[in-house]
């Protein structure tokens, strides 16, 4: 298509789209299934034949290693999406990633609309707060993204989607001890492609989506994508008619392709997303305490008068404002250069920005306890540079990256019914002001040489260098007892953590179609300062965690249509840091004590399988299973004085024994179009939602704060019309209606604050799209 063609096309679908109603998203909530366009390619993890024929053998080639490869030949453990897969899977955001990847847990974060929560292998970070850095790195496009806030990303015009597990130190740096998800965007060529979709369903869901991309001039093509989502909350207060824990995102990406000759190629990208939700409101556990030792009673806790989970009534405290907004906007521009057949150089710089200004209900009351803002602005640079090299026998890359982020923040606790009668219920506001400076270097290489016919070595390292500048400031303020007024700073030196993680790997290709592999990683996650200190003792720097992971694996193509990946492994997991909750008594009123320690050791060993099976043409069965055995070797507590200091009895949060997902379709022909008819179940063992999950000094544990296991259940069927360029399905999901608790807040020594967090209800959508 010429390229007046396609701005003439271009033009065209912008006006479509943004015809159909208002625009654009990034963050959403784990809810309604995306719609299949095609009956999905039925690959272990990804894609479909060159005919499009269903086949569970395809190749699907990763950069998992920085470098293009074929997943069945990355000796690591690995999934990948691309679009038909996500489809299938009827995944409309991160967390539709749930169960299709083993021992992979990814929700929705606790008490915000725009965080998730990512644990792989039972690592990860649940705390959303600024001051703490992930367990698990997120990218797009090869640009980290450095918050858990804003990592909730919708699927929208997505190549590919890969989860690396285990650790990531060598090639992907600090803060992907667990793991790394990483998202591949489409890029536009020299072909013109348009797709749209629109969508309505339950909660008066309404979600419109839509990408175009081609060639401008012969060395230059251009793309965009758009999204608008919105939906009405799952949770409704019937006293003031307010309904929380919806969606309401906006969201483009413009992308532009510079190719001025065959080893030269520049990208270019930008995007912007704004989340504009309600509130994100979990249940109490239970009553509520003051400092004067009153009880104050929730309504309806554990949902007393025993009607079914989710015909609950959320309840927030009066005059808390319904909001929780996220705007993050960024560019990126990538150049690679073929210095010779052999050898490529690329540059990947980036900035990004994010501005939030969340309410936060922890208490999830009419009560004043645990009310807060919390305002961010985040602000981070990264540039990396890459050199590759590949021939017959060695394949390598070593590179230089640079991140600097600036993090500042602003934070309001409103408590007035914390106090009591016994402090005349005087109004209670502390406040919080606080900036985190970081400068992150690192040097890495890895490289895997041939030694023998099939027989590979493969070794890499990385070094980094990481220092932090901290400075905050705390104020109290008591209204009518202002001598308890209290303020102060915590202002530490700057502080420098350096870091050396190892990588080396063995694999071997008995035959064309198997590999078998042993692997030993390193990773590390940055060390850091306590921001939710109350009290000058709990301001602490904490120390990085590290992991050393051991892995043995399998890749199988094992019959013509048969797919079968396994690997078990082991990783000794050290210096986990562990905020935990307590309170100073000594003081007047009572001071919370909110406390982050290197709690000690963990042992953590696993096993994970997939398959995918067609057994005939049109028909695809798929399963992936995790098992995940996950203890303390140490985790030392003075508190704990009944267990000899020691908390390693209890259960490690986010680490269930087992997740499993079974999967089936078939599509076939019918009417000159194609019918597909597609079905899923996912497991997920009883899991821990918090790591404060005993009551102190007792191994009795907190019912309330773990999850027994569950299942839920999608299904979905797609209509083709004659020619495939347009789609109609109806897809539903959580079809039993279950109730499910997805993350935990243990403030207890906040007036007894214990507030859990639930997925989505039983949801439905249809969806009409349509390619070109």
């Amino acid at each position: 298509m010429r390229a007046t063609t396609f701005r003439s096309a271009l033009f065209a679908s912008a006006a479509l789209i943004l015809g159909a109603g208002p625009a654009f998203a990034q963050s959403a909530e784990q809810t309604n299934a995306e719609a299949a366009v095609q009956p999905p390619a039925p690959e272990a993890t990804g894609a479909s034949d060159a005919e499009g024929q269903d086949t569970a053998t395809s190749e699907v080639v990763v950069t998992a290693r920085r470098t293009e490869e074929s997943l069945q030949r990355v000796p690591l453990s690995i999934s990948a999406f691309n679009e038909r897969a996500l489809d299938r899977l009827q995944a409309s955001d991160t967390t539709g990633l749930q169960g299709a990847v083993p021992n992979l847990n990814i929700v929705q974060g606790r008490g915000s609309s725009n965080a998730t929560n990512i644990f792989i292998r039972g690592i990860g970070q649940p705390d959303a707060l600024q001051t703490f850095d992930p367990a698990v790195g997120v990218y797009v496009d090869d640009v980290y993204l450095s918050r858990i806030r804003g990592n909730q990303l919708d699927l929208l015009d997505v190549e590919r989607v890969e989860v690396l597990r285990g650790p990531q130190g060598t090639l992907y740096g600090k803060n992907t001890i667990g793991g790394a998800l990483k998202f591949v965007t489409r890029k536009p060529g020299q072909t013109f492609r348009a797709n749209g979709s629109v969508s309505v369903g339950s909660f008066n869901q309404f979600e419109l989506k839509g990408a175009a991309s081609g060639p401008v001039s012969d060395t230059v093509a251009a793309g965009f994508s758009v999204l608008r989502s919105s939906r009405d909350g799952f949770v409704k207060d019937p006293v003031r008619d307010t309904r929380y824990n919806d969606k309401d995102t906006i969201a483009a990406r413009a992308a532009l392709a510079f190719t001025p000759s065959t080893t030269v190629r520049i990208d270019l990208a930008a995007d912007y997303a704004h989340d504009d939700a309600a509130l994100n409101v979990g249940r109490p556990l239970n009553n509520l305490t003051t400092f004067s030792g009153g009880v104050l009673v929730p309504d309806d806790p554990n949902n007393a008068d025993g009607s079914p989970d989710y015909d609950w009534k959320g309840r927030t405290t009066p005059g808390l404002p319904n909001s929780t907004r996220l705007t993050s906007h960024g560019v990126s521009a990538t150049a690679a250069f073929d210095l010779t057949d052999a050898m490529t150089f690329k540059s990947i710089t980036a900035l990004r920005k994010l501005k939030t200004d969340d309410f936060i209900d922890i208490d999830a009351t009419r009560f004043e306890i645990g009310d807060v803002f919390v305002g961010v602005d985040q602000k981070q640079f990264s540039q990396e540079f890459q050199l590759t090299y590949s021939s017959d026998r060695l394949s390598a890359v070593a590179g230089l990256y640079y991140l600097k982020e600036d993090v500042d923040s602003h934070q309001e606790a409103y408590a007035d019914d914390l106090l009591g009668p016994l402090f005349l219920n005087s109004g209670f506001l502390r406040t919080i002001d606080d900036t985190l400076d970081t400068k992150s270097y690192a040097a890495f290489a890895n490289a895997s040489y041939e030694l023998v016919d099939r027989l590979r070595l493969s070794a890499g390292i990385r070094y980094t260098r990481e220092s932090k500048d901290y400075d905050r400031t705390t104020s109290t303020f008591y209204s009518l007892l202002p001598a308890f007024n209290a303020t102060f700073n915590f202002r530490p030196d700057k502080y420098t953590w350096k870091d050396t993680s190892p990588m080396v790997s063995l694999d071997w290709q008995p035959t064309d179609r198997t590999l078998v592999y042993a692997r030993v990683a390193k990773g590390f996650k940055s060390g850091g300062f306590n921001g939710r200190a109350n009290d000058p003792g709990s301001a602490t720097r904490y120390d990085p965690e590290t992991a050393w992971s051991y892995e043995a694996g399998f890749k199988a193509s094992l019959i013509d249509q048969l797919r079968v990946n396994g690997a078990v492994f082991h990783t000794n997991y050290k210096d986990f840091q562990a905020r935990v909750s307590d309170s100073d008594t000594s003081t007047i009123p009572p001071t919370p004590l909110l406390s982050v320690l290197n709690a000690g050791k963990l042992r953590i060993r696993g096993a994970e399988l997939e398959a995918a099976w067609t057994p005939l043409s049109g028909l695809l069965i798929d399963s992936q299973i995790g098992y995940l055995d996950a203890e303390y070797k140490e985790f030392d507590d003075a508190r704990f004085v009944a267990t000899g200091g020691s908390r390693a009895f209890q259960t490690p949060a986010f680490a269930p024994k087992w997740t499993m997902r079974f999967g089936g379709q078939y599509g076939f022909d019918i009417g000159g179009g194609g019918l597909t008819i597609g079905a899923q179940t996912r497991y997920k063992s009883r899991t821990a939602l918090a790591v404060d999950n005993t009551l102190t000094n007792s191994r009795t544990e907190i019912a309330g704060l773990f999850q027994s296991g569950y299942w839920l259940h999608d299904a979905r069927i797609v209509y083709e019309l004659p020619g495939k360029k347009v789609a109609i399905g109806l897809y539903g999901n959580n079809l039993a209606d279950k109730a499910y608790k997805t993350d935990g807040q243990e403030f207890s020594s906040v007036g007894g604050i214990r507030t859990v967090y639930y997925g989505a209800p039983r949801t439905w959508q249809i969806k009409l799209t349509a390619r070109y």
